[in-house]
């Protein structure tokens, strides 16, 4: 029986990226040797690497003023570590709340140094996107693009005449965007782009060495810059199958034709979601995640027979996060919209069978 993979990380990944992978685990290129017990520094991980901070700036059509690396620590670490090199120690942040992930950023942020949240949505269990004025003396304004627990997300790129930082980790390269309006972008691989074990960080160079603070070197972005992502042994793996699912999208047609796939499985799923008697969604329907679609049965009684017949249909990773209930169906880039259609069919089902 195919698998429909509906996880909400590590996420689903192209099935041609994954046979490739696995035969750089086991022989790569030819060599006789695993690509992951190879000298990091060797040239075929060099070329790997290469390729890989090539294909994020072609896809994203990134100028020379930005710099590119691959790290570990996934995006927590990035809460911290972003406003400790970008948030002067006589300064301030401004940043939005809009869920788990967010909140999480605040709270690691005021660890570094004067946070002001300028929005929040908290008060209604995050289920909209908050009003907010973004004030013009703050050193960067930082928001959530995607909320992977509660399902909202940003539309369009926030307005503002700051620096604007973005935790993207749960939609970045899930269509096209101006990458030129942020000042930095992160992401953990394991949604859009690869396995879990990197984070890839996107930084204008004019952003560093303006804090006023001695950075340990391990948290220094222009330590890991000047080495090319090697201060230390980077995670090879990660990195590798992130390099094959960036190729995969820009074999195919690159943010616009994945793009154009997201926006069909989202009406998919959103329209019979909104035609369904027994099914209702948890946000604002102006602000829904193309990427975490959050809903409810409006019986919990049915529960188990439902999810009886998603384990019947193959369908897998439908929960919702332990901290909201629920479902939530996670359509990342390589979740094809048949599945889409298959899980929406058996909703349908589920409706005729029991309203």
């Amino acid at each position: 029986m195919k698998i429909h993979n509906f996880s909400a990380g590590p996420g689903i990944l192209p099935a041609e990226v994954l046979q490739e992978a696995a035969q750089g685990v086991l022989n790569y290129q030819n060599t006789g040797l695993s690509l992951i017990e190879m000298s990091h520094r060797g040239p075929e991980f060099v070329d790997v690497m290469d390729q890989a901070v090539a294909l994020v700036r072609e896809l994203l059509n990134l100028s020379d003023e930005y710099d590119v690396i691959f790290l570990q620590g996934g995006a927590s670490l990035q809460f911290y570590m972003a406003p400790l090199n970008l948030l002067s120690s006589n300064g301030y942040a401004a940043y939005l709340d809009t869920g788990t992930w967010a909140s999480n950023a605040i709270k690691e942020a005021k660890r570094v140094g004067k946070i002001e949240v300028i929005g929040s949505s908290k008060e209604k269990n995050y289920t909209y996107l908050p009003a907010y004025s973004v004030p013009s003396d703050a050193d960067y304004l930082h928001y959530t693009s995607n909320n992977t627990i509660y399902g909202t997300q940003f539309q369009s790129i926030p307005e503002c005449e700051i620096p604007l930082v973005c935790d993207m980790s749960s939609d970045i390269f899930s269509k096209p965007i101006d990458a030129s309006k942020f000042s930095m972008i992160y992401a953990g691989a394991q949604k859009n782009m690869g396995p879990a074990g990197t984070t890839l960080v996107i930084v204008k160079k004019e952003m560093l060495g303006k804090t006023g603070r001695s950075l340990p070197t391990m948290l220094d972005y222009s330590v890991h810059i000047d080495k090319e992502s090697m201060f230390n042994t980077p995670p090879v793996f990660p990195i590798y199958v992130s390099m094959l699912t960036l190729k995969w999208l820009k074999q195919n047609g690159g943010l616009p034709w994945i793009g154009e796939i997201n926006r069909q499985k989202r009406d998919c799923f959103y329209e019979a979601l909104d035609a369904n008697p027994l099914f209702k969604g948890t946000v604002e329907p102006s602000v829904r995640s193309w990427m975490n679609a959050t809903f409810l049965l409006n019986d919990e009684r049915m529960e188990s027979a439902f999810e009886a017949l998603l384990n019947e249909r193959g369908i897998s990773g439908l929960k919702g996060h332990r901290s909201v209930g629920g479902y939530r169906a996670s359509m990342y880039n390589a979740l094809p919209l048949d599945s889409v259609k298959v899980l929406t069919q058996a909703m349908n089902d589920f409706a005729q069978q029991h309203g």
